[in-house]
């Protein structure tokens, strides 16, 4: 892609998130999107995002659960930009109006207290730059109308982040199985996802080492005080207004997202 295709195609995402009208995916208006190109794209609204104020609080990994990827139809991870003004608290209400297409999945968050600003991470060096690890439901979305996404799509689209919860029940890595620790998602009550921590790349440390080394090599490292959503131990599930979800990770604690109901209906 040329510069100018990709200021464009960055453009267009910042449209579709303004206005709430999704876009066809990039791939088939830009067929020769590749994942550089992607991450261009990326770079371009994490910068414009930046000026407008907003701060990088961390990253989150998408793409880890196998059973993710087949749902999307790919084959390798991808990470984005979390932002601060995207963390929603446990059982806090969250708007409808800020999701677009919006999706949940349970995984585990680690928060780190040492910079991994080394060439090449090794899992020591992520493991000792985990501070502690918090239960935490992923909302995500996506500005590509009907999910019709590839990777390149999905990484352009900043990982197709939208919003999470965090749990508040933290826990030292030495305190549970991040590997074996059973994962169960309840939707108002009834199970829609179940999981372990080998879902995602075999082990939640390993999605965090991946993420590290490429940071590292982008000349981004990930930063003590730094949020690193490891990416999803189960299917993910649909969301509707007014919708309750509580993600129980053994060892580790629940989480709940509530979503507000669709006040336009009630007043009807």
């Amino acid at each position: 892609m040329t510069p100018d295709q990709i200021k464009t195609a960055a453009a267009a995402l910042r449209q579709a998130a303004e206005t709430g009208q999704a876009i066809g995916a990039l791939r088939n208006d830009y067929p020769e999107l590749t994942v550089e190109s992607a991450y261009a794209i990326q770079q371009i609204n994490t910068e414009h995002r930046l000026k407008q104020g907003r701060r990088r609080i961390g990253c989150k990994i998408g793409l880890t659960s196998p059973a993710v990827q087949k749902q999307l139809g790919v084959d390798q991870p991808d990470f984005g930009v979390l932002f601060d003004d995207m963390g929603y608290g446990d059982g806090e209400p969250i708007p409808f109006s800020v999701l677009m297409q919006p999706k949940v999945e349970a995984e585990i968050a680690f928060v780190l207290k040492k910079d991994l600003d080394m060439p090449n991470p090794t899992q020591v060096d992520v493991m000792q730059a985990i501070d502690y690890a918090l239960p935490a439901i992923e909302i995500v979305g996506s500005r590509i109308a009907n999910w019709d996404i590839r990777i390149t799509d999905t990484i352009a689209d900043n990982a197709s982040s939208s919003t999470y919860v965090l749990g508040t029940t933290p826990r030292q890595l030495s305190e549970f199985d991040v590997r074996l620790c059973g994962m169960a998602m309840m939707k108002n009550g009834e199970p829609v996802s179940v999981g372990a921590g080998a879902a995602c790349l075999g082990n939640p440390i390993n999605a965090v080492v991946w993420l590290a080394r490429t940071l590292s090599r982008l000349g981004t490292p990930l930063q003590a005080g730094e949020l690193v959503l490891s990416g999803a131990l189960g299917p993910m599930a649909p969301v509707n207004p007014g919708e309750i979800f509580e993600a129980r990770i053994n060892g580790l604690g629940n989480v709940r997202a509530v979503f507000e109901p669709d006040t336009t209906k009630e007043d009807k």
